[in-house]
């Protein structure tokens, strides 16, 4: 065959291909279907706001760092949990973080979480009143979206704590630590 014609040939397929969404198809993992059929579109994966890196891998051990909500009208992510924000506008700001650890995870991933093993520990923090005792209710917003996402694998060991003060008055912040294929 010519390189004309086999360059034309070619250029006929890859137009077809996308044309039909077979790329996209083909390039698409178990678990971005997954979100997809979720309905679930990741933010970008986010730069450091101070010194610190948003994640680490060891060995076969990705350690996110603490990230927060993404704020919008029908959401609201900051404030003080029992005071500003009820439980359940805290369970959200909770599944907002979740997607920005998702977002983070999947560029430790290289760009594909079916290298995700399991979630192995996650560190939830709730800016709540004094007397606030619903702390777990809040970090569930993250722990249930991981288990939609992924499953059992999406469990984690996992703490929920509250505190007075959270950088730039999110309503939490999460940490988590995540097993991958190397």
């Amino acid at each position: 065959m010519k390189r004309r014609s086999f360059f034309s040939t070619m250029g006929i397929g890859a137009f077809l291909a996308a044309a039909t969404g077979t790329v996209r198809a083909a390039s698409m993992g178990k678990i971005d279907k997954r979100l997809a059929e979720l309905g679930i579109s990741l933010p970008p994966a986010l730069g450091p706001l101070a010194a610190y890196t948003p994640y680490r891998i060891s060995g076969n051990l990705v350690y996110i760092a603490g990230q927060g909500p993404i704020d919008s009208p029908e959401h609201p992510a900051f404030g003080r949990v029992g005071k500003d924000l009820t439980t359940a506008q805290g369970y959200q700001a909770a599944r907002s973080t979740g997607l920005n650890i998702l977002a983070q995870l999947k560029k430790a991933c290289g760009g594909d979480l079916d290298r995700v093993v399991q979630c192995v520990q996650i560190q939830g923090i709730v800016k709540c009143t004094d007397d606030y005792t619903d702390s777990p209710k809040v970090i569930n917003g993250a722990s249930e979206l991981f288990r939609d996402v992924f499953g059992d694998r999406g469990l984690a060991a996992r703490a929920a704590l509250g505190t007075n003060a959270l950088p730039a008055n999110i309503a939490c912040e999460i940490m988590s630590t995540w097993e991958i294929k190397i």
